[in-house]
């Protein structure tokens, strides 16, 4: 297994999900700072629009237009001239708060949730995967998933890996043209770790954010590690590939307690790792 060290690009964020590189720019939702913003290279950020039901997963439709998932209303929007306008409104077929996202090419979006009101104190229970048509129509696609959270596309397309934080593993899907999943099966059982947010190489491996032992693994196919970036003390909640190249990996952090998350206090950074396979 290869060890890599990681560097700390931008810091001074809350808690930071959802990256995405884009045009030339990681783009990251500050969910409990409750703005989606847009970070280069060389540090420098911008703020895009602010979401005051806490943003997570983004993506982007054909025409360049930005999704982002607004959390506690349980919707998805687009966001136009900055503002906020409604895609999607996912309260009717889900059971918690929505959460991650993964936008394919044709502006298809799979959103997943907690499955249950978590911050309410509900009793825990499983969660449905849910698929937005580019037009905004929803309906769910799977069910049964322990917290389905980040995800990616494999094999040109046909495969959708899910990771289910709460159950410790990757799930993989085949995936057809109209966008319906089947063949529910373990791609890895992660030996412990629980996975966050996700993303895929060209070779196939899947670079995981490891929230509960604070390291990024690099997965194969039936559970082999191949690379590990450890960030001790700081919770490893999601990464994506990118760079002009697309071999830096951008790593979302978070070096405070939970407890913390919904304050003033600012623990959340985006380090980076030159890695040794590009992005998908």
């Amino acid at each position: 297994m290869k060890e890599h060290q990681s560097t700390v690009l931008a810091n001074g964020f809350v808690f930071l999900e959802g990256p995405r590189w884009r045009d030339g720019a990681l783009w990251v939702s500050d969910m409990w700072g409750h703005a989606v913003l847009r970070v280069t290279e060389d540090g420098a950020r911008t703020t895009l629009c602010t979401v005051p039901q806490r943003p997570s997963g983004l993506g982007f439709l054909p025409d360049g237009t930005p999704l982002v998932v607004s959390m506690a209303d349980r919707r998805v929007m687009r966001v136009v001239d900055d503002a906020l306008v409604l895609h999607a409104d996912l309260s009717a077929l889900v059971g918690g708060d929505c959460n991650d996202m993964l936008v394919d090419e044709t502006g298809r979006a799979y959103v997943g949730n907690f499955g249950f009101d978590v911050h309410g104190g509900a009793a825990p229970a499983d969660a449905d995967l849910i698929a937005i048509e580019p037009n905004g129509a929803a309906r769910i696609v799977t069910s049964g998933l322990s917290f389905p959270n980040g995800m990616a596309l494999i094999d040109g397309g046909r495969t959708l890996v899910v990771a289910e934080s709460w159950a410790r593993r990757l799930a993989a899907f085949d995936r057809d043209q109209d966008g319906n999943l089947s063949g529910h099966r373990i791609f890895a059982d992660l030996d412990g770790r629980s996975p966050d947010g996700i993303c895929a190489d060209a070779e196939g491996g899947l670079w995981v954010a490891c929230y509960d032992t604070d390291e990024f693994v690099r997965v194969r196919a039936g559970g082999v590690v191949t690379d590990r970036v450890a960030v001790p003390g700081r919770r490893a909640v999601a990464c994506a590939l990118g760079g002009a190249d697309g071999r830096t990996l951008f790593c979302c952090t978070f070096a405070g307690d939970y407890r913390d998350m919904g304050g003033d206090l600012r623990h959340g950074a985006i380090e980076t790792v030159r890695v040794d396979i590009a992005a998908a």
